[in-house]
């Protein structure tokens, strides 16, 4: 636990800041039901993973190869099975929907794990931004082809960020989604969480009256390798300060494991979490003509694919 979990109380849900992924599952047998997380092999989806089989649920691990997936698989207490899943390839996504479904496997919950954070370099996949592609566009392909999959009262889990008040103005720049017109790492990257809360809060509008439901939530800053492209100084900064006010993974995968399992977080479909909480995001995050336009346009990107 950092030493800043001591100062945050738990929330209206009983959970909060220095809950961890154990705790959050504590007392509940998931046995039966199977649960497919992207980013296995690392970090909070490595975590979320531990405890979801710990707990014994059938775990369905992706990686961007076989061989991560597998290797992660190995590694954690329970029944758990590796996929690739390159969420900059459509190929490799198409194939592993492809692979989920010839399994026969049906799907008590997705989440949405895996992403990248602040190239320091504009990079491209297919002609667009490649966070804004990988973390938006390869789970936006992966969820939509794995929804006839997803039980009655299945969940989708959408890992967003508090680094989506960072998006541009007006949430989505649909005629720069290229990088092309100006490539700023963290603006990028802000826009790409924006996609995952959009696309949680569209997901749940369409769930209307069935038992389905969808969140988007942010894991708190932790201690992982996804802060790898920081530049040498704010990543001695992390390294120093870290023990005072990082999560743990532990704590890290606390909150998208408590909207894939926990019964409380049912009453709080459709919302931002943060810390096993509702959380208010920002403004345009909940303005449902943008929410509508992405997954116009997502599908419009895929099918040009």
């Amino acid at each position: 636990m950092s030493l800043f979990a001591m100062f945050k109380s738990a929330g209206p849900t009983g959970f909060g800041y220095g809950s961890t992924a154990e705790q959050v599952t504590e007392g509940l047998s998931l046995a039966g039901q199977t649960i497919l997380v992207t980013g296995c092999n690392s970090g909070i989806g490595q975590e979320a993973c531990r405890v979801l089989a710990l707990r014994g649920a059938l775990v369905l691990a992706t990686a961007r190869t076989k061989e991560k997936a597998a290797a992660s698989c190995a590694t954690f207490p329970g029944k758990a099975i590796g996929y690739a899943c390159e969420l900059s390839k459509p190929s490799s996504v198409r194939k592993c929907v492809a692979a989920v479904k010839e399994d026969g496997h049906r799907l008590d919950a997705i989440i949405c794990n895996a992403g990248i954070m602040m190239l320091p370099k504009l990079e491209k996949s297919h002609g667009y931004e490649l966070q804004f592609f990988t973390n938006h566009i390869g789970h936006f392909m992966l969820v939509t082809g794995l929804l006839d999959q997803l039980k009655d009262e299945g969940r989708v889990v959408m890992l967003s960020s508090e680094g989506h008040r960072q998006a541009p103005i007006g949430g989505i720049v649909f005629e720069n989604l290229s990088g092309d017109k100006g490539y700023r790492p963290l603006t990028a990257y802000g826009q790409s969480k924006m996609a995952n809360l959009l696309f949680a809060k569209e997901l749940q509008r369409r769930f209307a009256g069935t038992r389905k439901t969808a969140y988007a939530v942010h894991p708190g800053v932790v201690a992982t390798n996804l802060a790898r492209n920081l530049g040498p100084v704010l990543s001695w900064v992390l390294a120093a300060t870290g023990p005072f006010f990082l999560k743990s993974v532990g704590e890290g995968a606390a909150t998208e494991i408590f909207a894939a399992v926990n019964a409380k977080a049912l009453p709080l479909a459709g919302s931002y979490l943060s810390d096993s909480n509702v959380k208010k995001p920002r403004a345009d995050a909940e303005d449902a003509a943008l929410a509508t336009r992405l997954w116009a346009e997502s599908e419009e990107i895929v099918k040009a694919l």
